[in-house]
């Protein structure tokens, strides 16, 4: 018997097929004009195959996401009661970070695809505040008690998103190139001095003089926000960071 004989290629998983065949349609012929009968075709199953895996098109573009929410969830969950809350909540969303910084070739295909398509960018928006709900319910459980506690937990988990998809999208831009690590981390480290704690209780200066009343070195500077009653948190907590940004 011959030993140099050549194992067949090993066929990737059917979930990663039907991605992988999605994304080739998607950049060939745009999003639009792919229907999930030409994705299930190049990849070779059914249609009933596609919809076991993806409930609609448009979930095929962001496979990873209930995974790495579910990831979150736990890794908040097991977290040591004792341990810093707005920290943990920071190291939450460094799993997000990872889960696009493993493949950085398909999430730069992705957020490409995504600022073309009207449609994805509202789902991709339905999926962040999934992830924000998420740290929020951890951080109201952790401020319980407290007089401000929801508004608190409210706040820093839109503060907390903001910053990681701020940082998020500078790598995206950059094509994957700049370190992700050292991006996000840099942005979350803006919502850790604003409201984390320390052994000597909260952080220089306090959230409100951080975000309302203006560092120390400016004592008189004052920045008024009118926003709609109706408005999501994490945009209110953005246009807040645009407004510091422009003084």
């Amino acid at each position: 018997m011959s030993s140099s004989s050549v194992a067949p290629p090993v066929k990737p998983p059917m979930r990663d097929a039907l991605v992988g065949a999605a994304f080739r349609l998607f950049l060939e012929r745009g999003y639009e004009q792919t229907t999930v009968d030409d994705i299930v075709a190049l990849a070779g199953v059914g249609r009933r195959s596609f919809f076991r895996y993806f409930p609609s098109k448009e979930d095929v573009v962001f496979p990873d996401h209930e995974g790495c929410l579910a990831d979150m969830t736990a890794f908040l969950a097991a977290g040591d009661p004792q341990c810093e809350p707005v920290g943990r909540v920071c190291d939450a969303a460094r799993l997000v970070l990872r889960m696009y910084a493993e493949n950085p070739t398909f999430s730069v295909q992705r957020y490409r695809l995504t600022k073309q398509v009207p449609g994805l960018r509202a789902y991709e928006l339905s999926v962040v505040w999934r992830y924000e709900r998420a740290l929020a319910e951890y951080l109201r459980g952790r401020y319980a008690g407290r007089p401000d506690g929801t508004l608190r937990a409210d706040v820093v988990a839109a503060a907390v998103v903001a910053a990681h998809n701020n940082a998020l999208r500078s790598w995206l831009r950059s094509d994957g190139r700049v370190d992700a690590d050292e991006t996000v981390g840099h942005a979350l480290g803006y919502v850790q001095a604003a409201f984390g704690t320390t052994a000597a209780g909260p952080a220089a200066g306090g959230a409100s003089a951080a975000l309302f009343g203006g560092p120390a070195e400016h004592p008189d500077d004052v920045v008024v926000l009118v926003s709609r009653r109706d408005a999501p948190l994490w945009r209110v907590v953005q246009e807040i960071e645009t407004a510091f940004g422009r003084a």
